[in-house]
């Protein structure tokens, strides 16, 4: 077997990976879903942008307090815990179908805000869970096959669920969300993960939380890959703040861009697919420079108004984007110890999607400021940066690490 052959079939015969792919390709189909049909739903009750806005703040505020969520994670065992928090949200949904009015909406905002904070425990339990259920060599993967599931829910669920809100309201959308997590419940029932309870926890709260980032900052392999994953993502939000200007620029609609957006998904799942010979033939690090480098070019190259040379832009970011994410998050389950992977796991998600928020804000003040197309220029030289160290660091421990050991002996 070769570093770069095709190992995708072997993890979907892989039974746990396999049915926990099919939690997310369920779950995710009602969160996307939802996702487009809360800040919709705002907008026909209130007529308000702002408000209507309010709700991705709502699910993306508790992202904030991940190192401190992620404890959770740690503090039970992780099969229970998912199965817990998935029927929380399931009966949380259900209280939507109350909402009739702009009096009600401090509910949706509240189960937002609960939804935020559960994914962020949910997603640093998925995460240890993975580690614990999928063999440490097909971890690449499987994150690859779970960033194509995701990204496929992305554009399939949201024309899905604005059909739905069409015709009978957001409370049909949040009933939607609620039967796909009472599924995706049911399939985490079969999964067959030996766990034992934690250990007491030693020590403070704020010590036992602040674990995850001190493992973080003095770890060798695991620091750049999560430091250049944060920049990288604030350097995609400030660009997607300029897409409308690109689009202006093109002389489209506005809603030109939401075929920039499918095209950039497109992409994303054609990455997912090939990640796992592509980080064994790299490494993590020579992956996620990669990735940066190839987004740095697309971003730079939006630059020039011409139809294909965004679309190809467009695919492109969609390749190179979520290569540090599935490299960093590869490695924090390889190199985390599992009585600290939810909090590091949680902790490596807030440093690296945190930016993304404020990158949008610093985007949206600069795009009045100047010209769009000198802003993409400097932020692809901004990624270029980003990628150098990468590309400099040692690779040929990294290619072990990311290397099964069945490579070099075929089972």
């Amino acid at each position: 077997m070769t570093t770069s052959t095709w190992t995708a079939p072997r993890v979907l015969r892989e039974r746990n990976a396999r049915l926990y792919l099919t939690c997310v390709v369920v779950s995710g189909f009602g969160t996307s879903a939802l996702w487009l049909a809360s800040g919709v739903w705002v907008k026909d009750l209130t007529g308000s942008d702002g408000l209507a806005a309010l709700c991705l703040l709502a699910m993306w505020a508790p992202a904030l307090a991940g190192p401190a969520l992620g404890t959770l994670a740690d503090r039970t065992r992780r099969k229970p815990l998912l199965i817990c928090s998935n029927l929380l949200l399931a009966a949380l949904l259900l209280t939507l179908l109350t909402v009739d009015s702009p009096k009600a909406l401090w509910l949706l905002y509240a189960v937002l805000f609960v939804y935020g904070a559960t994914g962020v425990v949910h997603d640093a339990a998925e995460s240890a869970l993975v580690a614990a259920v999928v063999p440490a060599a097909l971890l690449g993967d499987f994150n690859g096959l779970r960033m194509t599931a995701t990204e496929g829910m992305k554009l399939l669920a949201p024309l899905a669920g604005a059909g739905l809100y069409s015709a009978y309201g957001g409370g049909s959308v949040a009933l939607l969300d609620a039967v796909t997590f009472v599924l995706a419940t049911g399939v985490l029932c079969r999964l067959r993960v030996p766990e034992r309870r934690p250990e007491p926890p030693v020590g403070t709260w704020r010590a036992r939380t602040a674990e995850g980032a001190h493992h973080l900052r003095h770890h060798q392999r695991l620091r750049p890959l999560v430091l250049a994953g944060g920049a990288m993502m604030f350097f995609a939000g400030v660009g997607g703040a300029l897409l409308y200007a690109v689009v202006a620029g093109l002389g489209h609609s506005p809603a030109y861009a939401g075929v920039l957006y499918a095209v950039q998904g497109a992409g994303s799942v054609v990455v997912g697919l090939l990640s796992g010979p592509a980080l064994r033939l790299l490494g993590e690090r020579r992956f996620a420079a990669c990735g940066i480098a190839l987004t740095a070019v697309a971003v730079a190259l939006r630059a020039v108004a011409s139809d294909p040379v965004t679309l190809a832009c467009s695919a492109a970011s969609g390749v190179g984007l979520p290569c540090v994410l599935i490299a960093a998050l590869t490695a924090v389950q390889r190199e985390a110890p599992d009585a600290l992977l939810g909090r590091t796991t949680a902790t490596a998600n807030t440093l690296m999607f945190t930016p993304n928020v404020i990158g949008l804000v610093v985007g949206a003040l600069l795009v009045e400021l100047a010209d769009y197309r000198l802003l993409l220029l400097i932020l692809g030289a901004g990624l270029l940066v980003t990628a150098v160290p990468l590309f400099h660091s040692p690779a040929s421990a990294d290619r072990t690490a990311s290397r099964s050991p069945s490579d070099a002996n075929p089972a």
